[in-house]
């Protein structure tokens, strides 16, 4: 379902997160930006982000500075937030309109360490972006990279630009992999202080997944039986 309200020039404007004026993302965003339509272009944006940039969970930095967009790309890795407020930042750089949405989801498909650490499946704050195309705002969610999606069995995100890219509910087996609980709306800048309130508050344990021999591709492999 897309949404109707007309963009705004914040929504194209640089921020202190979504960092589109930074040297990086401006030669990422000019490297992978294809084509000759909006759509096209974004396309090929979306494609670079989510399989550029491994999905790492487990390294999560909620400073400012590790949340911006351009942190991705030195880092060579993101979760959920940072990568979609890369793809965001990249869309602006080459002056499509862009903005970051959120939801809360239930994972069903996650690590031992995971469920330990946080004690619950719902996600909160699951970051996508949505971009202006053609009229209407598309979702496009370049999180979960193509090499992830073959090891658990998942179904990889494609995106045309104009459908909706959103996480399957199942994956290849049929188990249920990702049922979204609650919207939490648009913005046309990450709202870092609310995300980070609300982590603490959710996952009292958090650092437990982000201390000493945490390493998300092995949980990964265990957790499928592919050692």
């Amino acid at each position: 379902m897309t949404v109707t309200e007309q963009p705004t020039p914040h929504d194209l404007a640089a921020t202190a997160l979504l960092d589109s004026d930074h040297p990086a993302v401006i030669a990422f965003a000019q490297a992978h930006c294809q084509g000759h339509t909006d759509r096209e272009r974004a396309v090929s944006l979306y494609y670079a982000v989510r399989d550029g940039f491994r999905y790492d969970p487990y390294r999560i930095d909620l400073s400012a500075a590790g949340m911006r967009a351009s942190q991705v790309i030195a880092n060579g890795y993101g979760w959920c937030v940072p990568k979609s407020a890369l793809m965001c930042a990249a869309a602006r750089a080459v002056g499509i309109s862009a903005r970051v949405g959120y939801a809360d989801v239930r994972n069903h498909l996650s690590t031992a360490r995971m469920r330990e650490t946080m004690k619950t499946d719902i996600f909160t704050w699951h970051g996508y972006a949505e971009l202006w195309i053609e009229g209407a705002w598309r979702k496009a969610t370049p999180v979960f990279n193509i090499e992830l999606c073959d090891k658990f069995g998942l179904h990889a995100l494609d995106w045309d630009g104009l459908s909706d890219s959103l996480y399957h509910p199942h994956d290849k087996e049929g188990r249920l992999h990702m049922e979204y609980v609650q919207q939490r709306g648009s913005f046309s800048d990450m709202p870092l202080a609310q995300i980070t309130a609300d982590f603490a508050k959710v996952y009292p344990s958090w650092s437990g997944l982000t201390g000493p021999g945490a390493d998300f591709a092995k949980d990964v492999e265990t957790e499928v039986g592919n050692p």
